[in-house]
């Protein structure tokens, strides 16, 4: 209960259905994300792509990342793409 329970906020999330613009991003950078639309850019880094899914970790905890929604990719200015929020991971 609450809304600054712990449980509510996740490290990283499994995202699946990625779809790129031009080229995919590189596991290791830093680049901003999404995962709620006007939310400010989140630093996190793409530890993982296998295919059409991948594995972020937030710089910093992120409230309410929430399955079946989408998590956008930005370097800078510059949309890369995303994917659909799998999982997200405590």
């Amino acid at each position: 209960q609450g809304e600054d329970h712990p449980l509510l906020y996740s490290t990283g999330a499994e995202i699946e259905q990625l779809t790129w613009i031009d080229s995919p991003a590189k596991i290791g950078v830093r680049y901003g994300v999404k995962t709620r639309y006007r939310q400010p850019d989140q630093g996190a880094m793409i530890t993982e792509i296998t295919g059409d899914t991948a594995t972020v970790t937030f710089d910093d905890p992120q409230r309410a990342v929430t399955p079946v929604q989408s998590l956008v990719i930005y370097d800078g200015n510059v949309c890369l793409g995303g994917g659909i929020i799998r999982n997200n991971i405590r």
